[in-house]
């Protein structure tokens, strides 16, 4: 039987099953500082790695636009969101809950 896991030159290999079972310690690994290779049918398709620098809270928006996962402030465009029209007339999901309760 098959544990899901193996070692390749110091990075460990685990597999999805296993990572699922047993995700908490996984991770503990990980903060830890040992990079962790995730495996599906020998194939390794992720890795979990430990941050480039100490997490403390939520990164500054500046430090998410440094490493490209948004970009600089840019004004509110409001033409930019289409408006739909109104599927209901006001005040008929307080009319059905009334009458879901027995207030009619």
């Amino acid at each position: 039987m098959r544990s899901g896991r193996a070692r390749v030159t110091d990075v460990e290999q685990v597999g999805v099953r296993a990572l699922r079972n047993r995700l908490s310690h996984y991770l503990e690994q990980v903060r830890a500082g040992h990079p962790i290779q995730i495996i599906d049918r020998g194939e390794v398709i992720a890795e979990l790695l430990p941050p480039a620098r100490p997490v403390a809270g939520d990164p500054r928006p500046a430090d998410v636009a440094d490493r490209g996962f948004a970009s600089g402030r840019v004004p509110n465009n409001p033409s930019l969101y289409p408006t739909f029209p109104r599927l209901t007339p006001p005040g008929t999901a307080k009319r059905l809950l009334d009458e879901e309760r027995g207030k009619h």
